[in-house]
């Protein structure tokens, strides 16, 4: 089943050109299915790209899947047109009442900063204690990744004495998970972020287990059973030129950065980047929607009940 997305969204032009099934409103209303509900609260500057990196993950699905976006309130995005935010995306507050049987938590570019010091820290808070109630499965990445883990369970966060960015090898530590179905023993994951989570502090009361790690970059992802979470702190969902064009935007701005790791070939950033996880960003994604699927209550309003 094709991904429903709202006609005019910028995004459908991407992912039809790609070969993305994009569902219309009158196709989704002619099927007798109830659609997954997920939402997408982005916190990334350049929205448009965001929520197109999201539902080309998500569209690959066989599942129907209505997306919705969400913004935080109380922000004001200095990087995405306001019409665009009026025309496709919703405040929480707006849809705080409703239910989801899945809920995506973005990274932002904010991470140096304590997490008390982020302009809408609580209002994040409000959001992440929410998702408890009205969620059946929450999916945090990078930032949120970090934010979530901090909020739930007080794991701490680190800053690097350089950036971690590039593409860097990770490996598998449970197979038997469902969310690892069909992953390799080791892959390539890319990585943008000057902090971390460190494995030590995961700590097997937290009811967290680390399913991904890298020997360079550390903890990758962790997967909470009691809460229905998923914790990514690097960036499986970027497309192919994200690192090429985070590179090329400092190098502009004279701000010291190295050249991605294992990103370009031969280290060479004249040349074009290889997309070496791109099979593994959609096979985590298509784990995840079919688990959500399979567990979450067919009553939508079931979702967060005892």
């Amino acid at each position: 089943m094709p991904i429903k997305i709202p006609d005019q969204l910028p995004a459908r032009e991407v992912l039809v050109r790609e070969g993305v099934s994009v569902m219309d409103e009158r196709t989704a209303l002619r099927q007798d299915i109830r659609p997954l509900q997920i939402a997408l609260l982005n916190l990334m500057p350049n929205k448009i790209r965001t929520e197109t990196q999201f539902a080309r993950l998500i569209g690959a699905s066989p599942l129907q899947v209505e997306l919705t976006l969400v913004r935080i309130g109380n922000h004001v995005a200095k990087n995405t047109p306001e019409d665009h935010l009026i025309s496709f995306y919703q405040t929480w507050e707006e849809v705080r009442h409703r239910k989801f049987d899945g809920f995506i938590i973005t990274g932002a570019p904010i991470e140096l900063l304590d997490f008390e010091d982020v302009t809408y820290w609580n209002e994040l808070e409000r959001i992440l204690d929410w998702t408890a109630t009205n969620v059946h499965s929450s999916f945090f990445i990078c930032w949120g990744a970090m934010a979530a883990a901090w909020h739930f369970h007080k794991v701490p966060k680190y800053t690097l004495d350089k950036k971690a960015f590039g593409v860097f090898r990770h490996r598998n530590h449970a197979p038997a998970s469902p969310y690892l179905a069909g992953f390799s023993d080791d892959f390539a994951i890319p990585v943008s972020r000057w902090t971390e989570v460190r494995s030590a502090d995961i700590l097997p009361a937290s009811g967290l287990d680390l399913l991904m790690e890298s020997d360079v970059t550390g903890a990758c992802l962790l997967a909470e059973t009691a809460g229905n979470r998923l914790y990514m702190f690097n960036h499986i969902e970027y497309d192919s030129t994200s690192l090429k064009d985070e590179y090329d935007r400092d190098v502009a701005a004279g701000t010291p950065i190295e050249v991605p790791h294992g990103y370009y070939p031969d280290n060479d950033p004249a040349r074009p980047p290889l997309n070496r996880w791109r099979s593994h960003a959609h096979l985590l994604f298509g784990n995840w929607i079919n688990q959500v699927y399979q567990t979450t209550s067919y009553n939508l309003e079931d979702v967060g009940g005892a």
